[in-house]
């Protein structure tokens, strides 16, 4: 297994300076209030790397101080904790008024390379709790501190998280569960719904706050454009049209893509029901909440169309006509997707050009995966390894990698032979692309078995898987042969495995 990666000593606790830009936004934007303290806490698994992010020493969570704080039950300095209100579309309805419900805003905290926010998520009822317990449990917390670092580490843009704090306290779900707070970490959370929410109240001046606010805050550079809120709009289509392009090519399914779960950077924002393809399906739906399959894997694309035209019509007192605002969707969002998409998909089958035909050959690439059913992280890692040409006698044993993943191997190798045949119209060179091919095609990813493994054993009050998964999904192009059970498809008794949005 390779080394641990490592991080300059960074700074302690206390000398984490705060620069609360949301606070200072007018009453109507949150509700000031502290966490509800967490009876009897612990740490369950803290991410090295988002430390780093915040420039925290990573010595410093060792301390009984840094529980306390991310639990909830000591505020840091310079702090000033509150609760954001915003509104969203859930499963294509408007919902009105939600808000952070079990999530509260510590402040920001300035770096070099600009200010990152710290939200404890499980922190306590808020007012806009909605009648709910404002925790969050283990289940969940783990989930969503796995998925977060592992889609850092493959490189899509994401909310971060600096850790999970357990403890005792009895929580109703489905069973009774434990409570956990997960800190997260982002330049803003911000999101389609907060827009949402003051376009539906007609209250323009909040609107046009929050906008200067994202626009001066995040995106500095659209200040000088002739028209910023139309330039806030275009930027957010063509983020959220990479983003998704992202998702579709790597294979990662959000699970409940409400507007007000979407982010106004386009970053990967809540962690739920979420899931990574297995058996290649475009029609998979990893929610089972999901009855009609609004958010499946093939319908993600279209949904971030949908939801950018909900936040398109939200920012319309502010730039005019919905034909113009939804027009600055389409110019961007679909254009984006499309390109980025296609650069990945290209990326992922080692085409280092672009050549007339490559729209074709990936679409029938996704036919022959959803037809045969191939697990869609193993074939591409499999394929990853294979010669750009081969002697017909001696195919069966070298391209068995990735033909014993197939039932039908005559479908596998006359794909082989179309592949290699576009591999040898661009001249391509093995000792450039199979390296160039391991680092975009994971070996790891977060199979919903895994996480599962990991939460049975927290449970019982031993971490140790956890950490070990963490460790693993923090190098995931890298082979770490003491890792190898996690690159296996699902057992038996995980097969199938679907989640809820309950937590």
């Amino acid at each position: 297994m390779n080394a641990p990666l490592t991080h300059p000593p960074g700074l302690a606790l206390e000398a984490l300076a705060f620069d609360n830009h949301y606070a200072r936004l007018p009453a109507a934007f949150h509700t000031r209030l502290p966490p509800s303290p967490l009876p009897s806490p612990h740490p369950v698994v803290v991410s090295e790397d988002a430390a780093a992010l915040i420039g925290l020493d990573v010595a410093q969570t060792m301390r009984p101080d840094f529980v306390d704080a991310f639990a909830g039950n000591a505020l840091l300095r310079g702090s000033d904790p509150l609760a954001a209100v915003y509104g969203g579309h859930q499963f294509g309805s408007w919902s009105g008024r939600l808000g952070d419900g079990r999530a509260h805003l510590l402040g920001g905290v300035r770096t070099p390379s600009g200010t990152l926010e710290l939200q404890l998520k499980g922190a306590g009822p808020t007012p806009y709790s909605r009648f709910a317990d404002g925790r969050a449990v283990l289940r969940s917390s783990i989930r969503e501190f796995l998925c977060s670092e592992a889609m850092a580490a493959l490189g899509i843009p994401t909310t971060r998280a600096l850790c999970v704090i357990g403890s005792s306290l009895p929580v109703q779900r489905e069973t009774m569960e434990t409570a956990a707070v997960v800190t997260r970490i982002a330049p803003t959370f911000v999101r389609f719904g907060s827009f949402e929410y003051f376009a539906d109240k007609d209250d323009v001046a909040s609107l046009r706050t929050l906008a200067d606010h994202v626009i001066d805050d995040f995106l500095p550079h659209l200040r000088d454009a002739p028209k910023p809120f139309e330039a806030l709009l275009a930027d957010v289509a063509r983020r959220t049209g990479e983003l998704i392009a992202h998702w579709q090519a790597i294979g990662f399914m959000h699970g409940v893509m409400n507007t007000d779960n979407m982010s106004i950077l386009g970053l990967t924002l809540d962690y739920g029901p979420f899931g990574f393809m297995e058996a290649f399906d475009a029609g998979h739906i990893c929610n089972h909440s999901d009855t009609y399959g609004r958010y499946a894997f093939r319908a993600q694309p279209r949904i971030g169309l949908w939801n950018l035209y909900a936040l398109a019509d939200a920012l319309g007192p502010l730039i005019g006509h919905p034909d113009v605002t939804r027009a600055l969707v389409d110019d961007h969002y679909a254009p984006a997707f499309d390109a980025h998409f296609a650069q990945r998909m290209r990326a992922r089958l080692g085409l280092a050009t672009v050549q007339p035909g490559d729209a074709d050959f990936i679409g029938t690439t996704l036919g022959m995966l959803q037809l045969q059913r191939i697990d869609y992280t193993l074939f591409f890692r499999a394929l990853s390894g294979l010669p750009g040409a081969a002697l017909r006698d001696a195919r069966a044993v070298i391209d068995a990698p990735l033909r014993d993943l197939f039932a039908d191997r005559e479908a596998c190798d006359a794909w082989l032979l179309g592949w290699r045949a576009r591999l040898d119209r661009e001249g391509s060179r093995d000792e450039a692309r199979k390296p160039a091919m391991c680092a975009v095609n994971p070996r790891y990813v977060l199979r919903n078995w895994m996480a599962e493994a990991a939460i049975r054993r927290a449970r019982e009050g031993d971490f140790g898987e956890v950490r070990a998964v963490f460790g693993c999904l923090r190098r995931p192009f890298d082979d770490q042969p003491d890792c190898a059970r996690y690159a296996a498809p699902p057992p038996d008794w995980a097969a199938g495995m679907s989640v809820s949005c309950s937590s």
